[in-house]
């Protein structure tokens, strides 16, 4: 019965079945017995008339409606109903579907009402109550903890509202037993972790007997949907390194290790001499690197990159890194020139906007091998860029560029490459086991020694003059300042108007000659664009007027304020990335949050983070917790991540747990051959159908 058409369960038929499907992807009938409550209610204690009082809590009475009417008229109508008990009388209240609340009441017979109490001219009553024979209610599977099903407008024009769905749940759980609900979990996990039968658990999701039992089953069906994740990537990742034969790189040669023992600009720290072992132990394995290295904003991600690039120089092959704006692009040219030119090695830059002549002896040099590394955007896609021996690609903010994308980087070789892909915004641990399972996850979570915290305020616009006082002094001081507005698609003509008030604003408040102002906006052209930024790279300019523009590739040691305009309409992660464009100098530096008065829960908690952390990881977390892993992910990640019980911000260790059996299990049986294994071997191809990509993109 799982697996048959949800049509022929009784009470439904096609034309509900079509709604079923088409409200709420709802086809067989195991997808109705996995649509659970989205939350419950304690539907065990019943009160009487005299002690409903007015309060925010829902309660149950037991008596009998006894009369209908309608008052009001017109958008005031409404049917009221007198329902009365033993110790007294109360009106039930509906505003809206007079025509089916007036067919549907029985009256003068028993019923249970379910509703929150409230007064309208020193009467009592309760709007839009549930209401249910008595006779029913006793029929029901549970009177504890009562599911509340999530369903839609035109469900419930159909009678398929909460009630409805429960009821038809009710109907298919008689099919809940071993038979149609076989269970494919090995019976040792079960005994380990205490955990109920599959058909026991979803039958414990929608009526529990108690807290705990239901504490125990959304658990082991949680594990359920992690684990089978884990396993999909755990297969990926074996696949990929056993149809990827990688370079070898087993020389560590005069170019490193000049490079590190006589020219590195800085001492590593130990978290970057961390990652650097990692990657060199990788590269001579035979198979293809694929790591991703997370670092906070100026953790150093850039150096151990160029370490990297000489590692692959080293083993006689060329390196590209591949950054998502032309902005990020120069920034990292601008970086790693000096230390190429150092070495005698030839480095080379290729954006949408260089020159044709430019571009063509680019392009010959890279094919010819004389190009050492090249760093560029999405130009280095582009069919003409042929390498002479590609051996280490770089991607740097990975999560601006889709798998098709970094694909076309691995046929630039005829060995595929050494992927290392980089992020500077945090991944929450378990986000990163649950959606980048199939790489190797590297952290730098230490920021390079003498580097002051970024202090951080939180200021409403009734302290404007104090915050514009404050700039002054810190120019005074031979500081430099970041003015950062918001820039959203869907009011772009709005925020452009506020960004030029902004800017003209300033120059008000802060006039030329003793002040110089740049300003910096998507809709400049890249050139102007340039100029602005450069201005205020070489100190010509003390303010930087700018959109998000400048979240990545700006680099200027000596700015020491970021001033983040309506701030409660940017994203942690976001705001995360803004400050950390301060603080690169040895100076004391500081991020201030500009808002209106009122601010919303979410964005209160987003403001108050700011100010109270700089850990890029711990403001990651809260991220996750408020907006899910969908909204921080790529669409590829995100559409693995449509869980039905699992929770990643809330389910570490079960996130841990499962991704600990999946490796196990693995190790044990690669092919899932055991006889012991086959249920979960069918339960996992029929979970992996449509949902990996097996090739060789990780």
């Amino acid at each position: 019965m799982w697996d048959s058409p949800l049509e022929y369960l009784k009470g439904v038929g096609p034309q509900r079945a079509a709604l079923l499907a088409g409200e709420l992807g709802l086809r067989t009938v195991g997808d109705l017995l996995q649509h659970y409550p989205f939350r419950y209610v304690d539907r065990s204690q019943f009160y009487t008339v005299a002690q409903a009082v007015e309060g925010p809590a829902e309660i149950q009475l037991r008596g009998t409606i006894t009369r209908l009417t309608e008052a009001g008229s017109g958008p005031k109508k409404r049917v009221v109903a007198h329902f009365e008990d033993a110790t007294g009388s109360l009106e039930l209240v509906w505003f809206q579907g007079a025509k089916w609340i007036k067919s549907s009441l029985p009256l003068n017979e028993e019923v249970v009402v379910y509703g929150k109490v409230t007064a309208f001219q020193q009467k009592r009553n309760i709007t839009h109550p549930e209401v249910e024979k008595w006779a029913d209610f006793r029929q029901r599977p549970v009177r504890g903890l009562f599911p509340v099903y999530s369903t839609t407008e035109k469900l419930t024009s159909r009678g398929l509202h909460a009630r409805g769905l429960a009821k038809l749940i009710a109907g298919a759980a008689v099919h809940l037993d071993a038979p149609n609900v076989p269970e494919w979990l090995p019976e040792n996990w079960l005994r380990q972790f205490n955990w109920p039968v599959r058909h026991e658990a979803v039958r414990s999701m929608h009526f529990p007997a108690d807290a705990n039992s239901l504490s125990t089953a959304r658990q082991r069906l949680a594990f359920e949907e992690l684990f089978l994740l884990q396993m999909g990537l755990q297969v990926q990742k074996t696949q990929r390194q056993k149809a990827n034969r990688g370079r070898v790189f087993d020389r560590v040669g005069p170019y490193f290790l000049h490079f590190y023992e006589n020219e590195l600009p800085f001492e590593l720290t130990e978290a970057q001499k961390r990652v650097v072992r990692e990657i060199r132990q990788d590269v001579r394995t035979g198979f293809q690197m694929n790591r991703l290295l997370q670092g906070d904003v100026g953790s150093g991600k850039t150096m151990v990159a160029f370490l990297s690039m000489l590692l692959a120089k080293d083993n006689g092959t060329q390196s590209c890194l591949m950054a998502p704006t032309e902005i990020l692009a120069q920034q990292h040219y601008a970086g790693l020139l000096p230390y190429a030119e150092t070495m005698d090695l030839q480095l080379e830059l290729l954006t949408g906007s260089t020159k044709t002549a430019e571009r063509n002896r680019i392009l010959a040099d890279l094919a010819s091998g004389k190009v050492d590394f090249i760093v560029g955007t999405h130009a280095l896609l582009e069919d003409r860029v042929a390498f002479s021996n590609l051996g280490l690609a770089i991607v740097d903010e990975q999560h601006r560029f889709g798998v098709a994308q970094r694909a076309t980087l691995w046929k630039k070789s005829t060995v595929p490459p050494h992927m290392l892909v980089m992020t500077a915004t945090p991944i929450p641990r378990t986000l990163a086991m649950s959606a980048y399972g199939d790489l190797d996850c590297s952290v730098i979570d230490e920021l390079p020694p003498g580097r002051k915290p970024i202090e951080t305020v939180h200021r409403t616009d009734s302290h404007r003059l104090k915050v514009w006082g404050f700039l002054k002094q810190q120019i005074a001081l031979g500081r430099q300042i970041y003015l950062v507005y918001p820039l959203i698609e869907e009011s772009e003509t709005l925020d452009y108007k506020d960004l030029m008030d902004g800017y003209e604003s300033i120059r008000r408040d802060f006039p030329a000659p003793q002040y110089a102002v740049s300003i910096v906006h998507g809709r400049m052209k890249p050139a102007d664009k340039d100029y602005e930024m450069q201005r205020f790279v070489r100190g010509e300019t003390q303010i930087m007027v700018a959109t998000t523009v400048i979240e990545v590739g700006v680099n200027v040691p000596n700015a020491s304020v970021m001033i983040i305009e309506n701030a409660e309409r940017f994203g942690l992660s976001q705001l995360h990335q803004l400050r950390g464009r301060v603080g690169r100098g040895a100076d004391q530096s500081y991020c201030i949050l500009m808002t209106g008065p009122k601010l919303s829960d979410d964005a209160r908690v987003r403001v108050e983070t700011m100010c109270r952390t700089n850990d890029g990881f711990e403001i990651a977390d809260v991220d996750l917790s408020l907006r899910g892993p969908g909204d921080l992910l790529g669409t590829r990640q995100s559409g693995l991540l449509e869980f039905k019980l699992a929770r990643i911000s809330q389910d570490q260790s079960l996130v841990q747990t499962a991704k600990w059996c999946a490796e196990n299990l693995l190790r044990e049986d690669p092919t899932l051959g055991l006889p012991q294994h086959q249920a979960l071997k069918k339960a996992f191809t029929a979970y992996a159908r449509g949902k990996f990509v097996w090739s060789k993109v990780g």
